[in-house]
C-alpha cells in the first residue's frame, strides 16, 4: 500500500506518538484536574506541559490561551462564533474550508454579519492586496487558509497579518494544513486566531484540535458544561482556558499530539526539504504526461498537489488507483467548494495527492508510473 492522503491525515504515525499514547493509558489514566487526588493531579500537570509547548512552537503570547479541542472544526467555529460582532463584516477567501465556510455563512444566514469572498489576482498566492481590497468600515475579522487543502496554494500571512494590524481587524489563520510544513509565529505574524490539526502534519491521533488566541481577542465560549474550577456556580467560569474546555479532555490524543510535536521540532528540516523535492517532482513529471491537467502551481510545493486526467471523474481516477495500484489517494471537491468553482472543477473534482515525512521517491514514482498507464488507456 502506497497512502498518499496525508491532508485528510497523517499516516503512519511515529513510534514515539504511539508510545506516548500508550504511556497515557498506563501511567496518566486519570480524568486531568477534574479530582484532587494525586493521579488526577499528575495528569493535569503533564496535559499542562504540553499546553506550554504548542504556546512556544507557535509563538502564542500564554499558554492559557492555547486550547485544546475536538478538532480543527471545533477550534475554528469557537474562532468564528465566539468572536463574533453583530452587523459585522468577515473576509474569508475562495481556499477555505467548509470548517470556516460554514460557520461563516451560518451566521450571515441568521442576519448577524455580512460576509466577502476574497479570490487572488494570480494563481500562485493569495496576497495582502487581494484582501485589502474587500475591507469596510465595519471588517472586524479576516479569515485565511494559509495552505490550500486542495492544491497547496499559499497565503502570505506576513502580508495579511500586516495589514490587518494596520487596519485594526482581527486575523484568523486556519492552520489545518501548514502547522508542521511552515513556521508560524502568532506575535510575529500578527496573528490573533491560530486554528490547526495535531493529526495532520503533526502525526498526532485524531480527535485533538488547537485554537490559540491573542490576549486582545475577545473571544466568548460556544460550549458550556463541567470544568474543573468554580464548580460551585451554575455559570461558565470566566478564565482560559478552563472556560473553553468544558467537559473530558482527550487526554491520550494530547499526549500523542505532544510527541507529534517533539518529532516534528527535530525532524523539521528534513521535513521541508522532503516536502518540497517530492511535490516539485510530482509536478514537473505529471504535467509531462498526455491528458494530465496539474492545477498546482509550480512554485507551491508543500507537498499538496492535485490533477485531473482528461474528462474523467476524479472519483473513477482514485478508484483505479486505490484497486489495481494499492495506491491511496483522495478524490472530488475535498471540503473546498468555493476553490473547486474557482478551478472550475465542481462537477469532476480532483485527485489530490499529499505526502508526509514518511513518503518515498519510490512512492511518487509508482504513482506517476500509475497515472502515465490509466491516462494512456484513456
Amino acid at each position: 500500500m502506497i497512502y498518499l492522503d496525508n491532508s485528510a491525515t497523517s499516516f503512519p504515525k511515529p513510534k514515539s506518538v504511539i508510545n506516548a499514547v500508550n504511556e497515557c493509558f498506563l501511567k496518566y489514566g486519570a480524568n486531568p484536574g477534574r479530582s484532587g487526588h494525586s493521579f488526577s493531579i499528575k495528569t493535569a500537570m503533564r496535559v499542562a506541559e504540553i499546553r506550554a509547548d504548542f504556546c512556544s512552537y507557535i509563538g502564542a503570547e500564554y499558554p492559557e490561551n492555547v486550547i485544546f479541542t475536538s478538532g480543527c472544526t471545533e477550534a475554528l467555529n469557537l474562532a468564528i462564533f465566539g468572536s463574533c460582532q453583530k452587523d459585522g463584516h468577515i473576509i474569508c477567501t475562495v481556499n477555505d474550508h467548509n470548517s470556516v465556510l460554514r460557520p461563516i455563512f451560518e451566521l450571515k444566514n441568521r442576519g448577524l454579519i455580512d460576509v466577502t469572498v476574497a479570490k487572488p489576482e494570480r494563481n500562485d498566492k493569495i496576497r495582502a492586496s487581494d484582501i485589502e481590497k474587500c475591507i469596510k468600515p465595519s471588517t472586524y475579522l479576516i479569515c485565511v487558509n494559509h495552505l490550500s487543502n486542495v492544491d497547496g496554494m499559499e497565503t502570505d500571512i506576513d502580508e495579511v497579518g500586516r495589514l490587518c494590524y494596520e487596519k485594526g481587524i482581527m486575523f484568523l489563520v486556519d492552520g489545518a494544513q501548514s502547522i508542521g510544513h511552515k513556521k508560524i509565529d502568532m506575535l510575529k505574524q500578527r496573528i490573533d486566531l491560530l486554528a490547526f490539526s495535531p493529526h495532520k502534519a503533526l502525526y498526532a491521533p485524531q480527535g485533538v484540535g488547537i485554537l490559540a488566541y491573542s490576549s486582545k481577542t475577545k473571544l466568548t465560549p460556544i460550549k458550556f458544561g463541567g470544568t474543573d474550577t468554580e464548580s460551585f456556580s451554575a455559570e461558565q467560569p470566566k478564565f482560559a482556558p478552563e472556560c473553553f474546555e468544558s467537559g473530558t479532555l482527550p487526554t491520550p490524543n494530547i499526549f500523542g499530539a505532544g510527541a507529534g510535536l517533539k518529532f516534528v521540532i527535530q525532524n523539521f528540516d528534513k521535513i521541508c526539504e522532503k516536502q518540497e523535492d517530492l511535490t516539485t517532482f510530482l509536478n514537473y513529471e505529471l504535467s509531462k504526461i498526455n491528458h494530465i491537467k496539474v492545477y498546482t502551481h509550480p512554485d507551491n510545493a508543500n507537498g499538496i498537489l492535485c490533477f485531473n486526467i482528461g474528462k474523467m471523474l476524479s472519483s473513477d481516477v482514485s478508484n483505479i488507483l486505490d484497486k489495481k495500484y494499492g495506491i491511496m489517494v483522495r478524490s472530488g471537491l475535498h471540503c473546498a467548494p468555493l476553490k473547486h468553482k474557482d478551478l472550475g472543477t465542481l462537477e469532476q473534482g480532483t485527485v489530490r495527492v499529499s505526502m508526509s515525512y514518511y513518503t518515498t521517491y519510490a512512492d511518487i514514482t509508482r504513482l506517476i508510473r500509475a497515472v502515465k498507464d490509466i491516462s494512456d488507456k484513456y
